[in-house]
């Protein structure tokens, strides 16, 4: 019964990302902003869809459970606005990786190993799945500003230069929706949405 009470306590404390919330806005509900609970169950059914696209074999099913962990550490370490300053986005990742270690060290062996290794592969994208679960996480918000003339990007001054570079993981883990992206990007830059160069 210790390993369940374990399960448990993570299961309850995973309740606490639904009140971390994003910069961006939830066009159906208002504008207002998401948390991100609701961005890591989208992005995960946004890989399933769009996992056709993954220029090489993917495991769905590691994307998939890589994109519904990967902001958990946020409980902890809040959620940094993606085109936010480089100190403010190089000391958050000190944050993560110790609130990874204290939330998923709620969880009982194996499962500990197992949530915290898929974390990090995230983190370091270096293999096709974790590549390809990034590129989900940078397109979705790109999609959603796109359908909300700008939304986040418009409101905070984000420049053409930045969302490119944000995305260019699409470039070699999903080319078609590279193509896609770089126009979508020409299009919010010729509506006013992104800053120019």
């Amino acid at each position: 019964m210790h390993e369940l009470s374990q399960q448990i306590d993570f299961i309850l404390e995973l309740d606490k990302l639904k009140a971390v919330y994003r910069k961006a806005l939830i066009k159906a509900d208002k504008n207002r902003f998401e948390n991100s609970a609701e961005h890591s169950w989208h992005i995960s059914l946004t890989a399933h869809i769009l996992s056709t696209y993954a220029d090489e074999s993917v495991d769905i099913s590691r994307v998939t459970l890589m994109l519904l962990i990967h902001d958990i550490v946020e409980i902890d370490a809040g959620d940094t606005f993606a085109f936010d300053h480089h100190s403010v986005l190089g000391a958050q990742s000190d944050k993560e990786i110790a609130a990874a270690e204290r939330i998923f060290g709620l969880l009982p062996e194996p499962q500990r190993q197992k949530f915290t290794s898929l974390w990090h592969e995230f983190e370091q994208a270096e293999t096709p799945d974790a590549q390809f679960a990034k590129a989900m996480d940078r397109i979705l918000p790109l999609i959603q500003n796109m359908q909300n003339e700008g939304g986040s990007w418009a409101q905070n001054t984000v420049f053409k230069h930045q969302v490119i570079k944000r995305n260019q993981y699409l470039e070699t883990s999903a080319p078609k929706l590279w193509n896609y992206v770089l126009a979508q990007i020409d299009i919010a830059t010729e509506r006013g949405w992104l800053r120019a160069e």
